[in-house]
C-alpha cells in the first residue's frame, strides 16, 4: 500500500506523473476490433469516426497461433490510421499468460504516446494492478512516453468481485472497470452459456391466488448485483464503470435493454462487438437532450457559478451549476462526433 504522500509520485525515474483527475471525454461506446485481420485494420480510420473508444483485442477470441500477429497488427494499424480524437485502448492477454509481457512492452514501445489505456483481464486483487502499474512506469521511462497510460480492469472472477473496493483504489492509473459476464459466470459456476443479458429461467414467480389463474413469471437481471457493486466502487474512487460485452449480436432489443439498465445504474458506457451495437451504445449513453438544454440554462443564469437562480420554479446554486457544467462539457464532447446531437444540443 502506498502512503498518501507517495500516491501520485511516478514509480520510475523518468516516467510521467500520474493524472490527478481523469481526462474528460465521451466513452459511450468502446468498440473492439481483432488487429490480426488486415481488412479490419484497413477500416480503422473510418471506424474511429463512429466510436468514442477503439480497443484492440489481443485476448479472448484471438487464436493462440494469431497472438503475435494481433499484437503486431495493433501497432501497425495504429501507426497507419488517423484516429483523430478517438481514445485508444488495448486489451492485453491475462497476467498469467505467456504473452502479456510482450504485449505490454512492444505496444508501449511502438505506440505508447498514442495509447490511452491498457485493459487488464481477470483482475483478482490490488496486487495485479500494482504489478501492471510498476511495469508500465518502467516502460514509460524507458521509451520516453510523455503522458501516463491508464489501467482499465476487467471484473470477471468471483475473487475480483470480492476485492473490487481495493482494486479501484490500487493506483492513480485506474481508469475504470468493465463487467466481463462470460468469464465471471464460469468463475461462479453460474448455469448459463450466455454472454451478458438475462436468462429465461432466472426470475420471480407471482404468488398463487384463490382463482387458480396462471401465475405470472418475470425474468430478472443476472448482473444487477455485480453492476451495482462495480458502480459503487468506481463512483467512490472517482473512476468509471462500464457494461461489457453482449454476445447475442442479433438481439438488438435485448442488447439495448441491458445497456439501458447499466446506464440507469450509473455506467459510463458499454462495449460493442459488432457495427450494429455501436449505434445502440451511442443512443443509450448519450446525455439526454432535454437535460442538456436545461443545464445550459443554468450555466447562462449563473455565468460565474455563484449565487442562486430560479429556473422553472427550481432553485439552482453552485452545486447544481457544477452538475450542469459536467453535463454540458460531456455534451460538447459527444457533439464533436455526432452532428445530429450537436444540433439538438444547440451547439
Amino acid at each position: 500500500m502506498k502512503l498518501p504522500q507517495n500516491f501520485y509520485k511516478p514509480l520510475a525515474i523518468g516516467a510521467p506523473p500520474p493524472f490527478r483527475e481523469l481526462p474528460l471525454r465521451p466513452e459511450r461506446v468502446v468498440h473492439f476490433f481483432p488487429p490480426h485481420i488486415e481488412k479490419i485494420r484497413a477500416r480503422l480510420t473510418e471506424t474511429a469516426r463512429q466510436v468514442d473508444v477503439l480497443c484492440g483485442n489481443l485476448e479472448d477470441a484471438i487464436p493462440i497461433e494469431s497472438k503475435a500477429a494481433a499484437r503486431e497488427g495493433f501497432i501497425e494499424g495504429v501507426r497507419q490510421a488517423d484516429l483523430g480524437d478517438t481514445a485508444l485502448w488495448v486489451r492485453v492477454n491475462c497476467l498469467n499468460s505467456p504473452w502479456v509481457l510482450d504485449d505490454l512492452s512492444q505496444i508501449v514501445e511502438g505506440v505508447g504516446n498514442r495509447l490511452d489505456a491498457v485493459m487488464i483481464p481477470k483482475v483478482e486483487g490490488p496486487w495485479d494492478i500494482h504489478f501492471v502499474d510498476q511495469y508500465l512506469a518502467l516502460l514509460e521511462a524507458r521509451f520516453g512516453i510523455e503522458k501516463p497510460i491508464l489501467i482499465h480492469a476487467l471484473l470477471e472472477t468471483a475473487e475480483g468481485v470480492k476485492n473490487v473496493e481495493s482494486i479501484v483504489s490500487a493506483s492513480p492509473r485506474m481508469h475504470g472497470l468493465s463487467l466481463g459476464p462470460a468469464d465471471l459466470a464460469a468463475s461462479r459456476s453460474m448455469k448459463t452459456t450466455r454472454v451478458g443479458g438475462g436468462h429465461p429461467f432466472y426470475g420471480v414467480l407471482a404468488d398463487p391466488d384463490a382463482s387458480g389463474t396462471a401465475r405470472s413469471f418475470v425474468q430478472q437481471d443476472l448482473w444487477h448485483y455485480t453492476i451495482a457493486r462495480m458502480v459503487d466502487a468506481c463512483a467512490a474512487s472517482g473512476i468509471r464503470a462500464f457494461y461489457g460485452p453482449f454476445g447475442d449480436l442479433k438481439d438488438e432489443a435485448g442488447c439495448e435493454a441491458q445497456y439501458r439498465n447499466a446506464f440507469i445504474m450509473g455506467c459510463t458506457g458499454a462495449w460493442s462487438l459488432a457495427p450494429n451495437q455501436i449505434a445502440i451504445a451511442k443512443r443509450v449513453f448519450s446525455p439526454d437532450v432535454r437535460e442538456v438544454l436545461f443545464a445550459k440554462r443554468i450555466l447562462e443564469s449563473m455565468p460565474d457559478g455563484t449565487g442562486v437562480a430560479m429556473i422553472d420554479g427550481k432553485m439552482q446554486d453552485d452545486a447544481t451549476w457544477k452538475q450542469a457544467k459536467v453535463m454540458v462539457d460531456l455534451a460538447r464532447l459527444v457533439a464533436r462526433k455526432d452532428p445530429d446531437l450537436a444540433a439538438a444540443y444547440g451547439f
